[in-house]
């Protein structure tokens, strides 16, 4: 696997802090139970590459805008220290339209400031308001944060290989710019990678039940590309 050449930096700023703990901020694809069905998100397995206490908040269904008005971001702010990494990672549920109906995860079109109203909330932001907002709570606190563009479907779900980076990962690369303690990983692009060196007969096995969630083995991959 090809080196990260921001991960050979962020990781070890991580090594290098005093015990720090890496908190994780994502939905399914880097939660605990996955999607689900025997599936794992790729935040399981951060842990063992690093030294370190890794804290995954992830929680599967949830978008930039459901993890902050469910009160997750402010959590993680308030159980964080100084010198605490925070990676955060959205994307795949963020995505849609706010009519007809709004399912009370898509944000608002933008990647400014940009407010939409629905029948269902008010005040609705965009992708990058709402990653900002957290990133800002988290720096403030003296810690570190790293933002992940999405992991990919399975790129080679039509037995060609394709993959193209959505518009959730320039989004995440201008958060991360925006702040002196901020890293980009360009996630999606990494795992996208070593799924078209691992090939479709490997790859494939590693999406059991749909296109995005992964089994234990593809999670493993998924989180090394992260690390290394």
């Amino acid at each position: 696997m090809a080196a990260n050449p921001v991960a050979v930096l962020a990781m070890p700023l991580i090594e290098q802090q005093n015990n720090p703990i890496v908190h994780l901020a994502g939905d399914s694809t880097m939660a605990p139970e996955g999607g689900g069905s025997g599936t794992i998100g790729w935040g399981e397995y951060l842990q063992y590459s690093l030294s370190t206490t890794v804290d995954n908040r992830a929680i599967g269904g949830r978008s930039a805008r459901s993890y902050t008005r469910e009160g997750r971001f402010d959590e993680i702010a308030s159980d964080l220290v100084a010198g605490d990494f925070v990676v955060i990672e959205f994307g795949h549920n963020d995505g849609g339209s706010l009519t007809p109906t709004d399912n009370g995860r898509t944000d608002c079109p933008g990647d400014g400031d940009e407010v939409c109203n629905t029948d269902v909330e008010s005040g609705i932001l965009t992708y990058v308001a709402y990653l900002e907002n957290a990133a800002r709570k988290f720096t403030d606190l003296g810690a570190y944060v790293i933002v992940s563009s999405p992991t990919p479907n399975n790129p080679w779900e039509t037995g060609t290989f394709a993959y193209a980076p959505n518009r959730f990962t320039g989004y995440s690369e201008m958060v991360a710019n925006e702040f002196e303690n901020g890293i980009f990983i360009d996630h999606g692009q990494l795992v996208a990678n070593e799924f078209e060196r691992l090939g479709a007969s490997t790859v494939d096995t590693y999406f059991p039940n749909d296109h995005t969630h992964t089994s234990p083995e593809g999670a493993d991959v998924v989180a090394q590309a992260f690390y290394q």
